[in-house]
Order: C-alpha cells, then sequence, then structure tokens
C-alpha cells in the first residue's frame, strides 16, 4: 500500500470526470466533464439528454447526418446535450462562476462546447483523447490564449 504513488491534481480530476461520465444516458458515448478552480471540483456533467426529457437508453438514438468540411459525413446523436455543456449549464443554475477555472473532458471539446468554453472564462482544458472533428477548436482555444492539453493522441471512434 505504501508503494502507491499519490496522483497528480489533473489526473485525480480525470480519474473522477472518467466515473462521471459512466453516468451518461448515451451509450454511443459515455463522455464525462469535470470543472475545478484552486483544485476544488465546482460541477460536474455527463452526456445525457435535457432534463424530464427522454434518454437514448430509452427511446434510441436521434440520429442525424453531419457533413464535415473534408466532405466526409458522419452520423451524430442529437437527442443528448454534451457533457462540457451540462456543466456550464449546471454552473449557471447554481450561480457558479467559471471563470479562471479547468475544465477536464473525455476528449477534445467539440466546436460549439469550445466556443462556450471560451466565453464563460475557462483558462484550461485537459482532456483524455482526440475528438475526430478538432481542429476548429483546438484554434479557437490557441488564439483565446485557453491552455490546451490533451492526454492521449488517440481519436476517440463513436
Amino acid at each position: 500500500m505504501g508503494d502507491e504513488k499519490r496522483p497528480s491534481w489533473d489526473d485525480y480530476f480525470l480519474d473522477i470526470m472518467v466515473k462521471v461520465g459512466s453516468r451518461a444516458t448515451c451509450d454511443r458515448g459515455k463522455s464525462g466533464c469535470v470543472i475545478t478552480k484552486n483544485n476544488q471540483i465546482l460541477v460536474t456533467g455527463y452526456v445525457g439528454s435535457p432534463v424530464g426529457m427522454p434518454h437514448c437508453d430509452e427511446s434510441g438514438h436521434q440520429m442525424r447526418k453531419v457533413l464535415s468540411e473534408d466532405g466526409s459525413i458522419s452520423d451524430h446523436c442529437m437527442r443528448t446535450t454534451h457533457a462540457e455543456q451540462n456543466a456550464i449549464c449546471q454552473a449557471a443554475k447554481l450561480g457558479i462562476a467559471l471563470d479562471g477555472a479547468t475544465l477536464y473532458s473525455s476528449m477534445t471539446p467539440c466546436y460549439t462546447c469550445a466556443k462556450m468554453i471560451v466565453n464563460c472564462g475557462i483558462k484550461r482544458v485537459i482532456c483524455l483523447n482526440d475528438y475526430h472533428s478538432s481542429a476548429d477548436s483546438k484554434k479557437l482555444f490557441k488564439d483565446a490564449g485557453t491552455i490546451f492539453e490533451m492526454r492521449k493522441e488517440e481519436v476517440l471512434k463513436y
């Protein structure tokens, strides 16, 4: 027991983020999000339908085709709200300011989430894996001065 290395704060919050993601109600993306400030958890979020609405696990997916800039077409479930969006909404609902916070996520946030992250003043984003369509998000973080770190170069498939 004494040989175990104490995890860094980032590793600790990433581990919690994975557990939060296990609550997701869309089996296509078990993503989670933890937002912290001064090494304290402010809010968490996971992929799920809006409050009171049916979940994918209950009603099935609400799939839509999405055309990417490169001409590729991919399927996306539109029933759910992203983990980052749910965490930011939870902070708003509870009156918690996120200015200067750090966000931990399962993968590089999508462009919509990235814009929300920048607009609410989150200064640091740490994710485990890459998102298949992450170039715009990464550029936005760079241009906005948001610190972005990715632990693995693996692109999550879902």
